[in-house]
């Protein structure tokens, strides 16, 4: 099968890599010195579930090198979204699937105004991984999931036939009736546990270990989830209480991918996260203080650490 990987930090990197060693055509797009040392040294992935050193890797910045495939997996970050699009067009055949794996619940409708409606999958991608220096991914957990679904909820040829690409290659991959639900009730999670790790500053498990924070953090998930619900999107009736279950098990040092970004001085994903709460939460009549404050509070870090 051949794939393009828009977007190769740790979760394109990972699955991508995962794709490559199991005999697929796997092209990597990405930029400066990343794309140098994959093209140079391979792409290395360093893993509880096994390391990977991809070598020879394929990768580019320019898809107009690659041309069309039978699937790509968008993994950019969120506001690279309609930039990252736009460059996706000479990947497009007449069998193409763009599947959307990023942690936004809009997403996969800026995709649509670009590429159109029925080229676009939605998809979730649960990993902890992240780029830790050019060429090489560190993942951190020993969890790796990807679930993907049509918009419409069918089952179709093409995603029956990369599920099973999927797990050839030995990833734990589902295939979903309902992805807009899937997709909300990751994003109620990851943007409760990015404000919460963020503004904080520090890891889940100190932020479970105090009554204060943990409150705050299951405040934040209230709240989002209530904003699903507004919107008529079809959670469980359950919901809240199996993503507190989930916070509380993860690992003690986990961080997320804001607070990375943070630390390092990079953009963050703020507007696609609590500020898409907000947002929402505005155009629905739903109330949602911890996000807002998460919002104004990390607001001057926005587009990275702020000049004096």
């Amino acid at each position: 099968m051949k794939i393009a990987v828009m977007g190769s930090g740790g979760v394109g990197g990972y699955f991508g890599a995962r794709l490559a060693t199991a005999g697929n055509d796997v092209t990597f797009i990405a930029r400066g010195a990343h794309l140098q040392a994959i093209k140079n040294q391979g792409l290395r992935v360093q893993s509880p579930l096994g390391d990977i050193h991809l070598q020879p890797s394929r990768a580019c910045d320019d898809p107009v090198t690659i041309g069309p495939v039978d699937f790509v997996l968008f993994t950019t970050k969120l506001y690279d979204t309609e930039i990252a699009g736009e460059l996706c067009k000479p990947l497009i055949g007449a069998d193409t699937a763009v599947i959307s794996f990023l942690n936004g619940v809009d997403s996969e409708e800026q995709l649509s105004r670009i590429l159109g409606r029925e080229l676009v999958v939605g998809g979730v991608a649960r990993i902890s991984a992240e780029i830790t220096a050019p060429g090489v991914i560190q993942h951190y957990s020993n969890f790796a999931s990807i679930e993907f679904g049509e918009l419409d909820g069918s089952r179709s040829d093409r995603l029956q036939n990369f599920l099973a690409t999927a797990q050839a290659a030995h990833i734990d991959a589902q295939l979903s009736s309902d992805i807009i639900a899937a997709i909300w009730q990751k994003f109620i999670m990851l943007a409760s546990l990015s404000a919460i790790t963020t503004l904080t500053r520090l890891p889940a498990g100190l932020i479970r270990n105090n009554p204060r924070s943990w409150k705050l953090m299951q405040e934040a998930v209230r709240e989002a989830d209530a904003v699903a619900r507004a919107r008529g999107v079809q959670l469980a009736e359950n919901s809240v209480d199996e993503i507190v279950k989930i916070l509380r098990g993860l690992p003690e040092a986990m961080k997320s991918s804001m607070l990375m970004d943070l630390e390092r001085g990079n953009r963050l994903e703020l507007e696609w996260l609590s500020g898409a709460v907000c947002r929402l939460g505005d155009e629905t009549g739903v109330e949602t203080p911890v996000h807002c404050v998460v919002r104004a509070a990390l607001a001057p870090f926005a587009d990275g650490q702020p000049k004096s």
